[in-house]
């Protein structure tokens, strides 16, 4: 596979998924784990309650890992991880001009837990070029092999099949999957119809990121930002922001 030197899109294009680079400064990337951190002792067992309580969208529980769902209405920090420039560009090279946010939502994979089946971000597989749906992963802690990194398969996108079209058992480990690995404060973006999921953490320590998922316009939102957004951010963000959001 060669993808070395090639432009992120063209990685996108070819593979699936590209690295956007530390697009998260020290100062950014300490604000977001603190208030992460908030959020997980104020939510506790119900972190992640608006995702896995959605009546539209339904969306089992996950036991080896934390959730925190609905990041648009927990802070300002949070907003650039939805808005970013280079994001946005990465996003409608995928998906085209008309997108939307359709969730923002924090994981956390637990030590000793957080092995995924390898899966795709919707409910069928599509073809080459009809892609609903494109996701990024920022990471709060570095990625590395020990501590649960997301592995993806290059090229999955392209199959229009499901891993359990091709795999026995999606837990296993694909021959062609790779991980994902960099620093704490990097943006890594997917489309998300290419095979992904998951690894197990084998550290003492939780492996945090937080994802900003998107879909095409004419898809519904995973987080449904019309119920879910509050006075107080529509206040905040600008005109742009609440296209994204579709409020």
């Amino acid at each position: 596979m060669k993808s070395e030197g090639l432009h992120p899109f063209s990685l996108l294009d070819q593979d699936g998924f590209a690295p956007l680079g530390v697009l998260l400064d020290g100062k950014e990337l300490n604000a977001l784990r603190s208030r992460v951190s908030e959020l997980q002792q104020a939510e506790d067992d119900r972190g992640g309650h608006e995702l896995f309580d959605s009546k539209h969208i339904r969306h089992p529980r996950e036991e080896g890992a934390d959730r925190i769902a609905n990041l648009v209405n927990k802070g300002v920090v949070f907003d650039i991880l939805y808005t970013h420039p280079a994001l946005l560009a990465a996003i409608r090279h995928v998906l085209g001009p008309d997108i939307r946010l359709s969730s923002l939502n924090f994981r956390s994979a637990k030590p000793g837990q957080g092995l995924q089946k390898l899966h795709v971000d919707w409910h069928e597989a599509v073809g080459a070029g009809d892609f609903k749906v494109c996701n990024s992963i920022w990471l709060l802690d570095d990625f590395t092999p020990e501590n649960g990194a997301t592995r993806v398969v290059p090229r999955s996108h392209l199959t229009g099949q499901l891993p359990a079209d091709e795999m026995e058992d999606p837990l296993s480990t694909h021959p062609d999957e790779i991980l994902i690995q960099g620093p704490a404060g990097s943006c890594f973006i997917f489309n998300a119809h290419t095979w992904h999921g998951g690894t197990a953490n084998r550290t003492p320590f939780p492996r945090r990121a937080i994802h900003s998922y998107f879909c095409r316009r004419d898809q519904p939102q995973q987080t449904d930002q019309r119920k879910w957004v509050t006075k107080e951010t529509l206040g905040r963000i600008s005109p742009e922001a609440r296209w994204l959001l579709d409020v």
